[in-house]
């Protein structure tokens, strides 16, 4: 019998506290990508945005997920004015 998972990370990780983890850093990862893809920025200009150095923005659009905490990705949201504004959990909507 084949095991089925909801999401790459469930397979992949050894509990269900670290898939979630990384559930969250690829999320946040993908918006902070998609706003300098979306914003036609370079590194240098992205770096300046987000308060971070340009090798740092070259890990985040290279999907180095591993040298990200959630709390750095938050914070480079936070520095550049963007905010969370839609949190589920279990499908219900809780900010």
């Amino acid at each position: 019998m084949i095991e089925e998972f909801d999401s790459v990370w469930d397979a992949i990780e050894d509990t269900p506290e670290r898939a979630e983890n990384m559930k969250v850093r690829s999320k946040l990862m993908r918006v902070l990508t998609a706003h300098i893809e979306n914003n036609k920025m370079t590194q240098a200009q992205a770096a300046k945005f987000f308060g971070v150095t340009q090798p740092r923005i070259s890990d985040l659009v290279r999907g180095k997920i591993s040298v990200f905490s959630i709390d750095m990705l938050v914070n480079m949201l936070a520095s550049a004015e963007l905010r969370i504004s839609n949190i589920e959990i279990n499908g219900i909507a809780v900010a």
